[in-house]
């Protein structure tokens, strides 16, 4: 399983997020050391309270169908990139949480 840390200035708001608009499972949460770690299918993400960094690494998340996620996410007021679609073989689009750390889903074709 695949890990990617991401800083968040509010951990509660980010878990929150992460829970219950993108449908991750928390799997552990420090709220002393304001810490947690999410699931979705492969993809493992951890938040720590902090400044954001703009340049760090991207979650891949595994979706059924991206189009209807990104319409979906559109909806509810999430800043949602362009579907892209490479040669038939996968279509990939980008996320952006509250603190702009990208997540990308993918559908395999």
């Amino acid at each position: 399983m695949a890990t990617v840390w991401y800083r968040v200035r509010e951990l509660d708001a980010a878990r929150a997020f992460y829970r219950d608009v993108l449908g991750f499972e928390e799997t552990f949460v420090d709220l002393d050391d304001r810490w947690a770690k999410l699931v979705h299918g492969e993809m493992e993400v951890a938040l720590a309270e902090g400044e954001p960094e703009v340049e760090g690494g991207v979650a891949h998340v595994d979706v059924v169908d991206v189009k209807a996620e990104a319409e979906r996410l559109r909806a509810a007021g999430v800043e949602v990139g362009v579907v892209f679609e490479l040669a038939g073989e996968i279509r990939l689009v980008d996320v952006f949480d509250p603190d702009g750390n990208r997540v990308q889903l993918a559908q395999s074709l």
